[in-house]
């Protein structure tokens, strides 16, 4: 584990009440698509958060934390800073990482626990690994769907991502599907699905439901399953 003191470079708005922000750093970041770090503002007392990265280790430069700001004491910190501050970071933390031996993987995320994913398919993506990936993501508008221009640039980029929204309060369409996950979503939107490792990410209700919905109703073995409960809220 590697702790420093460092600077936020930029700050970038991915939806109405989520922010990345971007610290840069001296030398390489060494970690792997999908750990985390721990944030430690310098507020007294001290605030921490463990926050996913949400860059890939093929973005250099920086690292980036993705946080949906709410009106928690530590928020209320954050959303002070500016360019130029400076705050303590320790990284690399988690084992939510990519399994490169497999050819096909999914991931199924809600919210703002799309993060490691990003990270994940932004480096499969920049490596041209040749993994096959398809991308469930839930939220509840169109407007809470962060990273979505990112996403769809690696879609143009990478012919192997394939990427399905889910929004819970939409009408349905071409772009969105309307509703929630289930087993019907995915079977219908995964035809290969008993052939693929799959990744969980989202608040941990979420995470539970899929994992049920993955190993009993579509009988999926528990070595194909990977889940990470998200912290960042």
């Amino acid at each position: 584990m590697k702790e420093a003191e460092a600077r936020i470079i930029e700050i970038i708005p991915r939806t109405y009440n989520v922010s990345s922000f971007r610290v840069g750093i001296t030398g390489e970041a060494e970690f792997k698509a999908g750990q985390f770090l721990q944030v430690i503002l310098n507020t007294e007392p001290q605030l921490k958060r463990y926050l996913s990265i949400s860059n890939s280790p093929t973005e250099k430069g920086y690292l980036e934390f993705t946080k949906k700001i709410t009106e928690s004491d530590f928020c209320r910190a954050l959303k002070t800073l500016k360019p130029g501050d400076s705050l303590i970071i320790q990284y690399p933390f988690g084992k939510f990482t990519l399994d490169e031996s497999y050819p096909k993987v999914a991931f199924i995320s809600g919210g703002i626990g799309i993060t490691p994913i990003r990270s994940i398919c932004k480096y499969i993506v920049d490596k041209q690994l040749e993994t096959d990936v398809v991308l469930i993501y839930a939220n509840r508008t169109a407007g809470d769907i962060a990273f979505k221009s990112d996403f769809d640039q690696m879609q143009q980029q990478y012919p192997g991502l394939k990427v399905i929204h889910v929004l819970s309060e939409a009408n349905p369409g071409i772009e969105y599907l309307s509703g929630r996950v289930n087993a019907q979503v995915i079977q219908g939107k995964i035809k290969d699905y008993a052939e693929r490792k799959f990744y969980l990410c989202g608040p941990p209700a979420m995470v539970e439901a899929m994992k049920e919905i993955l190993a009993i109703e579509l009988r999926l073995g528990e070595e194909n399953i990977i889940t990470e409960n998200f912290q960042g809220y």
